[in-house]
């Protein structure tokens, strides 16, 4: 049987329930007695093993006590000693530095005064040798040993430095320049001939003699001049094959032969140059492989130097070719920019299109001499880039009055007027014919402000974002102003223009005639109508429309945003503007690799002001309050609220006009005819026809309204707002309409009992309308509508009753005093 001893180490050991749980354990054929015997015998057993392990245990642990008490003390006396050893070694050394530091600065003192005799010494060798070499550089020259001529000069230039400024060796000095240009002027045609002759061997001698004497500047000199001859010859092969074919047609008397355009020849020119240019990389590779990544880029600034005035002239030339008037008088764009043109010749968008052509031909052979320049260093490869880009220049600086003028020719040829023959409902088909124009012009004018944002990235690379920006905003106020010279006069076809009505009917004769006009003018009115609804499209076209363009020029102002500030300064916008205000002007290249240097970068690197003010643009659009076209924006929404007012003058109109001279009829004041005994009404009791009128016009304007509102909904999804805009406008011109008629009410100076009654009735028409129409009934109106109701000797009554205290006042008193009820 075996004892778990665990439970005896418990702090809460119960020694019950441990020995009935050993009781528990036992073998059911042994008795409890025998089984209690054997575990207090085992418990004895163990506990004699557990006492005999603690005594032996402690004894060896007193035996141990003395021994690590030995070894601390000993330890401690060792640390002891160390200290007093080592503080005798820094004593020593203190006492040694204090005495050797005499000794070291005397040493110094002899080592300064034998650097100063060798110095002395040397400078003696060196005049000595300097004097030498004078006597003897004429016969070095008259050997002929060009490569030894220049080891004499250089050690010459190198005795003078070390003489320094002597007086004795002034003409020495003088002499040495005289020789090194004789030098030169040896080396230069042997230099000609080896790099005309591609002589790799001889080219690498003459370089190694220019460099000894430092005139690396004239291995430059002579390989762009022994090469950029053959690279003008190129270029004027423009020119010989112009005159060709001028003289072609002169020969053959016809002018169908084509002649020769600078767009399709440029770019086999590109292709030719870059070929040359190859081949030379390649060849200075092996000749000048220290030099070769900044000779050959050198070479290709000095051809574009050499050639940019032409290449200007000839780009000039080339945009005007593609419009006769232009091409007729030889000119071109920077021609027409300068205003030394007729006055009816303006640049158009095919002008800007040649040019943005042969840009992008230029933009191929760039993108090539980047690739083939990749080993150049940055500074380089921009200069480089830069020169290859130098004849666009000009026309970049005027980018934004180059667009301006585009797309205001191209606004100024839009028309908006529908002229037709002026007869029965005429106004309305010009009304009809000028707003459908007008709603067309919109898209088309977005779309050549879409076309002037894509040329300005193609022809740019967005540098001239602030001036488009600038242009766009322009042109925008130019349609707009057009728009609204357009709405004016939409005014005088629908009649509303200024204040006062139609007063036609007002002076006919007769009722049969005035039916006649009445049909007329009605037909008239109600086309003007539908025409005038159809407005409202343009307004919520021109607002939504200009809202997604800006909307998209924001979006490409912040890809502009992105894009320049990695292609510039290869880092966030943030980091480049902190940059660039600064004002770091070491000449670094805050460059963040070499496909940074594209069209955009390459020129704003160059113009910091203009980069500044260009990033603080980008960096504005990331605002939503940001409005990139600011102007054009307060001139839609100004635009839509005349639309608006115009619209609902000729909602209006018909109201106004049935309504004008209601205070005037004589019923008001109209008193019943006697007959006999009785008093008979005469009056009808009908609504008149100018209440009928209003009210038909207000009932029928909600049909006239929902072809409108879904049209400008769009679709199904559309249909609350649509029912919103028609019920919108419907309460519009009903409550403008119940003003006027309110206004009429209150003109009325006498009222009898047959004219409230006819008012009454009128009022009560058009109160049901309104009704018809969900319209709450204004209390004022109410207030007309109870006072005439009500018979004159019961008014005064009424005022002082209970319900006369849900009237407005001002009106009841102005009705008591037109029935001549005194409240007194």
């Amino acid at each position: 049987m075996m004892l778990d001893l665990g439970p005896f180490s418990d702090e809460k050991f119960d020694a019950k329930k441990w020995i009935n749980s050993a009781s528990q354990t036992r073998h059911p054929q042994d008795s409890l007695d025998s089984h209690l015997v054997d575990l207090e015998m085992k418990l004895q057993m163990i506990s004699e093993e557990i006492a005999a392990s603690l005594e032996e245990q402690s004894a060896a642990s007193l035996l141990r006590v003395p021994r690590a008490t030995r070894d601390v003390l000993r330890l401690r006396d060792d640390a002891i000693s160390l200290r007093s050893s080592v503080a005798g070694i820094l004593q020593k050394l203190k006492k040694a530095e204090g005495s050797s530091a005499e000794s070291i600065a005397a040493l110094a003192k002899v080592d300064t005064v034998k650097q100063r005799m060798e110095a002395a010494y040397e400078t003696l060798q060196d005049a000595a040798g300097l004097t030498q070499l004078s006597s003897t550089v004429e016969d070095v020259f008259a050997s002929g040993d060009l490569p030894r001529a220049a080891e004499t000069l250089a050690n010459m230039r190198h005795c003078l430095s070390a003489v320094g400024e002597v007086a004795e060796f002034a003409n020495v000095r003088k002499q040495l320049e005289v020789l090194e240009d004789r030098l030169d002027s040896m080396v230069q045609p042997r230099l000609t001939d080896a790099l005309s002759n591609r002589k790799v061997d001889v080219a690498q001698d003459l370089r190694g003699i220019l460099i000894r004497i430092g005139r690396f500047k004239s291995v430059e000199v002579n390989y762009s001049k022994v090469h950029l001859k053959h690279i003008k010859q190129l270029w004027e092969d423009f020119d010989l094959k112009q005159r060709g074919n001028k003289l072609a047609n002169e020969n053959e008397a016809q002018s169908n032969i084509s002649t020769l355009s600078f767009a399709s020849w440029l770019p086999s020119f590109y292709d030719e140059l870059l070929i040359y240019l190859e081949q030379e990389w390649k060849w200075c590779m092996i000749a000048f492989p220290d030099e070769y990544k900044s000779l050959v880029p050198k070479l290709l600034v000095e051809t574009m130097t050499a050639v940019g005035s032409s290449f200007v002239s000839r780009v000039n030339l080339a945009t005007g070719d593609v419009i006769p008037e232009t091409k007729a008088l030889a000119k071109g764009i920077l021609d027409i920019l300068s205003g030394d043109m007729p006055k009816n010749i303006k640049i158009q968008t095919k002008h800007l299109d040649s040019l943005i052509d042969l840009h992008n031909i230029t933009g191929i052979f760039a993108r090539n001499i980047q690739h083939l320049f990749s080993e150049s260093d940055l500074r380089v490869l921009m200069d480089t880039l830069k020169a290859v880009y130098f004849p666009y220049e000009s026309f970049k600086q005027r980018y934004g009055q180059m667009e301006r003028g585009i797309l205001s020719f191209e606004i100024s040829g839009l028309d908006l007027r529908g002229a037709v023959t002026r007869g029965v409902g005429a106004q309305g088909v010009e009304l009809s014919e000028t707003v459908r124009r007008m709603e067309e012009t919109i898209p088309q004018v977005i779309l050549l402000l879409e076309a002037a944002v894509e040329r300005c990235i193609s022809f740019t690379g967005g540098s001239e974002a602030d001036e488009l920006i600038i242009a766009l905003d322009d042109i925008m106020l130019q349609y707009i102003a057009t728009l609204q010279e357009t709405l004016k006069s939409l005014r005088l076809v629908c009649g509303v223009n200024g204040i006062g009505s139609k007063k036609e009917l007002a002076s006919d004769k007769g009722p049969q005639h005035t039916r006649k006009a009445d049909s007329m003018s009605n037909e008239e009115e109600w086309s003007i109508v539908q025409g005038a609804l159809q407005i409202l499209t343009v307004a919520d076209c021109l607002t939504s429309r200009s809202s997604v363009f800006e909307a998209s020029l924001r979006a490409t102002l912040a890809r502009l945003s992105t894009s320049l500030s990695v292609s510039v300064f290869g880092s966030s916008l943030d980091q480049n503007q902190s940059h660039m205000t600064s004002g770091d002007t070491d000449g670094e290249l805050p460059l963040g690799g070499r496909a940074a240097l594209d069209v955009a970068a390459v020129r704003l690197l160059d113009v910091p002001e203009k980069a500044r003010k260009l990033f603080n643009l980008l960096d504005q659009s990331k605002d939503p309050r940001f409005h990139a076209l600011p102007l054009a924006s307060q001139r839609v929404a100004a635009f839509a609220d005349a639309v608006n007012e115009l619209v609902y003058d000729v909602l209006i109109s018909k109201v106004r006009h049935r309504l004008s001279e209601v205070s005037t009829l004589k019923i008001w004041s109209s008193v019943e005819e006697q007959q006999g005994a009785f008093a008979l009404p005469t009056f009808s009791s009908y609504p008149q026809s100018y209440v009928t009128s209003v009210g038909e016009y207000l009932l029928t304007l909600p049909q006239q309204l929902e072809p409108l509102a879904e049209g400008i909904s769009g679709s199904d999804a559309g249909n609350d707002e649509a029912q919103f805009f028609a019920t919108e406008w419907m309460f519009k011109v009903a409550e403008g309409a119940t003003q006027i008629y309110m206004e009429q009410l209150r003109a009325i100076q006498n009222v009898t009992d047959r004219g409230a009654q006819q008012l009454s009735v009128d009022i009560e028409y058009l109160s049901n309308v309104l009704s018809a129409l969900s319209m709450p009934i204004p209390p004022v109106l109410a207030t007309f509508h109870t006072c005439f109701s009500t018979p004159k000797d019961q008014l005064k009554d009424l005022l002082k009753s209970d319900e006369g205290n849900m009237l407005d006042l001002p009106t009841a008193n102005l009705v008591c005093k037109s029935r001549n009820v005194s409240l007194d």
